[in-house]
């Protein structure tokens, strides 16, 4: 039995994720045949036709589920993403995501946040040196301190990898640029603090805001003259943009 599959958008958001969809489809059968009327990146509204996939009626069945999973995934995550990079219109700062990705996706969620005008932060722990309250806890075992952390790392790093810390007040911020840290993360700080941060950093250090950033209060911390703000929500929490496959014989 021959057929036609019909990717058609529910409601209104970013493509992202068309050709390993697409992919999918070939991987069943690679004698069925698509054409794509709309690009990732672009904006979708109800009922656009978004591609359509034709051949068997078998692989497309079996290909269905799977190519839906991966197109509304990635497509929620480029949304949701294009919703922070629009409330800090007018601000010179960057949304990036986090290592929060689900296993096995990370390169394909990354890729959408890309598409929906954010940026990647570390692809893996091999990207960056990042500090982290857990990193100093265990090392304050061994009587060091957050500045003899840092100090350590640049000492022992590749001169092509930046050193990263997680401050959560304006003492450690001190601390960590005078022990030499080249990007601070501002861990659930107030707006009003992380100004005063991004001030002490200035020509010193690259500033990110991060914990806790939602919609609401997204735009408060661009106003403080962070240079990025990271939101583990771009992957770990977007919802699936509704499309669907409809079928014709």
């Amino acid at each position: 039995m021959q057929g036609k599959a019909s990717f058609v958008a529910k409601q209104e958001g970013i493509l992202a994720g068309l050709d390993v969809a697409l992919a999918v489809f070939q991987r069943f059968d690679n004698t069925l045949t698509a054409k794509s009327y709309i690009q990732d990146g672009e904006r979708l509204r109800p009922d656009d036709l978004i591609a359509t996939v034709s051949g068997r009626m078998n692989p497309l069945l079996k290909s269905e589920r799977t190519a839906l999973n991966f197109i509304r995934m990635l497509s929620g995550t480029a949304t949701v993403t294009a919703e922070y990079v629009q409330e800090v219109d007018g601000y010179d700062v960057r949304i990036v995501d986090t290592r929060k990705t689900t296993p096995g996706l990370r390169a394909l969620e990354k890729y959408a946040v890309r598409v929906g005008g954010g940026y990647n932060h570390r692809q893996n722990l091999g990207d960056g040196i990042l500090i982290k309250d857990n990193h100093i806890e265990a090392l304050n075992a061994f009587g060091m301190s957050l500045g003899d952390v840092v100090r350590k790392a640049n000492r022992e790093k590749s001169h092509t990898i930046n050193v990263e810390v997680e401050v959560e007040d304006l003492a450690q911020v001190e601390e960590a640029l005078e022990a030499g840290a080249k990007i601070l993360l501002l861990d659930n700080m107030e707006p009003e603090e992380m100004a005063v941060a991004v001030r002490m950093a200035s020509g010193k250090a690259v500033t990110e805001a991060s914990g806790n950033i939602t919609l609401r209060t997204v735009r408060a911390a661009a106003a403080s003259g962070v240079d990025l703000i990271s939101v583990g929500a771009l992957t770990h929490s977007a919802k699936g943009l509704d499309i669907s496959l409809d079928f014709t014989s």
